[in-house]
């Protein structure tokens, strides 16, 4: 929102949210119906692309934000080293209100504009009066519309929220007031017309030329810079008649400079060219993969978890992962996303973060959740997980948080490993005993019996908390474990315990089995299934981070926002304080020593919520 919004600030389908497509669903379905029942001169095929040509447009734009996030992260090219915030995600998740309003406008345009109706495939006169247009009036006209917008009465009122975004993404381009995109849409409209009336259109000319404007767009929103200096070596006119993505974000940043739409022209000759242009442009393109400091290694979870991630859609990724009817209707796009990742076969950077002095970086493995549990699929992940770590090893990463169970395999496999594997149970176990009332003397542990499930059953027993299990193979292996006493783990079928700690592996009945008004708390990395309304949920292991944590823009699988797992924090805060020790395998750094350099570097536990089946 504008700093001061004046008029036509809001699109007109606001209020209808995320079902605003329906303005376009008449259009779209006359469309299609015209072209199957009609024949011959009825039959319109220039009106029945408009809608395919909208659906396209959006997957061009996603393009572009899944390709500038995966760069921004990888660190090649980057040109603001600043990070993205929810504010600015939650500002630009409707960058597809353009689309929908162009759409309308060329729906309305190809009923009633002369020259709109049955346009061939291709006509050469209309293509060649198309760019003609755009390098003059259209670049003219922009340059001067953009300074009188940087004039203090209507920047306050509407330019001021595209300039929000300092640090911009391709879909930057098109978040401006209603009002705004209406100057922008008569502007671009002059080509557009102009075929119309000449009867010079054709259906390849509109397309190329709004393709040409939302490329670049979205290419000069980038924050990083791709366009290679051999093309301005080879033709130098060219830097006259193209934009980088550096020239533009000096714009974003300084704001009096750089007012041109595509061509910089018409700065150099208005004298609103800045300087460091090219020098920005320079230092940009020498900038390579950034090194990080510690390395958190994830995986995919359901199938369509792929949309979750930072280098998917931006919106999904800046909430926690639900399941969502909709998603289904993706389900041929979600195949080939699987396909496309098991071809792939490699681990990929996802996300980038900083703290305190530390670079952060995520990478992902392109497995998911069911793989993990298919035996013949041990030997891949556990290849993949080894050549991330190798690979970690190699850039000088300093922690590395491993994901697959108990990583001593690694450590054990490469004994001179100078980055540290460290799986985070110490600080899950942390989590977890801090999240029992200080009143509680009995608690239930059930669930599959992993290195934190025994490592709390220790810890509770060694403050004499009793461990009740409800089932005999359980108790069995808890006591052989621990060696414990009878009076230190139980085996109740019927506990009154209302405090249970639960893994994978709780079944449906042994949850509604439990006391009402239990607090079950999960102390695996996935969350519960949520079958009573009168009991009380925890999440995952986890805690709230600091503000000083910069660039975290999307939601860890399940977590609210700003919410990072225990076994994630534990690797940043092993670097934070220089141990100089693995924690995997069956090993575990100190729990308490843990929990307190947790805490002193700005982690808060989450509290959970009074009120029951929510926290």
């Amino acid at each position: 929102m504008a700093s001061n919004p004046g008029i036509l600030t809001e699109w007109p389908w606001t209020p209808l949210g995320n079902f605003k497509y329906v303005v376009v669903a008449p259009w779209a379905i006359h469309s299609i119906y015209s072209f199957i029942v009609n024949d011959g001169e009825d039959r319109d095929l220039s009106y029945f692309l408009i809608f395919p040509f909208m659906l396209f447009r959006m997957l061009h734009n996603q393009l572009w934000i899944s390709l500038n996030r995966y760069k921004t992260s990888k660190g090649s090219g980057r040109i603001i080293d600043k990070g993205l915030e929810f504010e600015q995600v939650d500002r630009e998740r409707n960058w597809d209100d353009q689309i929908i309003f162009n759409g309308l406008l060329f729906f309305l345009g190809s009923r009633h504009v002369s020259g709109g109706r049955n346009l061939p495939m291709w006509r050469g006169d209309g293509f060649v009066i198309t760019f003609l247009l755009h390098a003059g009036p259209v670049e003219f006209l922009y340059y001067w519309l953009h300074r009188a917008l940087h004039h203090h009465y209507l920047y306050s009122r509407y330019h001021s929220h595209h300039h929000s975004s300092i640090v911009t993404e391709p879909i930057t381009s098109v978040i401006h007031p209603f009002g705004e995109h209406i100057a922008y849409f008569l502007l671009f409209a002059i080509p557009l017309y102009t075929m119309a009336l000449t009867g010079t259109g054709s259906i390849i000319s509109y397309a190329v030329y709004v393709t040409y404007i939302d490329l670049m767009n979205n290419m000069g929103h980038c924050n990083f810079e791709l366009i290679p200096n051999w093309i301005f070596s080879l033709f130098p006119p060219l830097k006259y008649f193209m934009y980088t993505p550096s020239y533009h974000s000096l714009h974003h940043t300084l704001f009096r400079t750089n007012y041109c739409l595509f061509m910089p022209l018409y700065d150099y000759m208005y004298g609103t060219m800045e300087k460091t242009s090219d020098e920005l442009y320079e230092s940009s393109l020498k900038r390579n993969d950034e090194a990080p400091d510690v390395l958190h290694l994830t995986h995919l979870t359901t199938p369509d978890s792929i949309y979750q991630l930072p280098l998917g859609f931006a919106s999904l990724a800046s909430e926690p992962h639900t399941s969502t009817w909709y998603m289904w209707l993706m389900w041929p796009v979600t195949f080939w996303s699987m396909m496309l990742t098991w071809i792939y076969g490699r681990t990929f950077v996802v996300e980038r973060q900083r703290f305190d002095k530390l670079k952060l970086q995520t990478w992902a493995i392109p497995k998911y959740n069911l793989q993990y549990f298919l035996p013949w699929q041990n030997e891949a992940i556990n290849s993949l997980i080894e050549e991330a770590i190798l690979k970690a090893e190699e850039k000088g990463v300093k922690v590395g948080e491993e994901l697959n169970r108990y990583g001593g395999l690694y450590t054990r496999r490469y004994p001179q490993l100078k980055v540290k594997v460290v799986d985070g149970s110490s600080l899950a176990v942390a989590v977890i005993l801090n999240s029992i009332p200080k009143e509680t003397t009995q608690v239930v542990l059930r669930g599959n019996l992993t290195k934190v499930a025994y490592a709390i059953a220790f810890s509770l027993s060694q403050r004499g908390i009793e461990v009740a299990t409800l089932y005999k193979d359980e108790y069995l292996k808890l006591t052989k474990s621990l060696s414990a006493t009878k009076s230190e783990v139980v085996l109740a079928k019927g506990s009154a315990s209302k405090i249970w700690l639960v893994g994978d592996g709780l079944s449906k009945e042994d949850q509604l089995n439990a006391p009402k008004g239990t607090m079950f708390v999960p102390f695996s990395q996935f969350p519960l299934k949520k079958l009573r309304r009168d009991c009380f949920y925890h999440c995952t292991p986890a805690m709230k981070i600091p503000k000083s944590l910069e660039n975290v823009y999307s939601c860890e699988n399940w977590l609210p926002r700003r919410v990072m797992s225990a076994w994630r924090i534990a690797g940043i805060v092993h670097a934070l304080e220089g141990w100089n020790e693995h924690e995997c395998g069956y090993a575990m750094s100190d729990i308490d020593k843990v929990w307190e350099a947790t805490l002193r570097h700005g982690f808060q536990p989450l509290i959970l919520n009074a009120s029951p089946n929510k926290y």
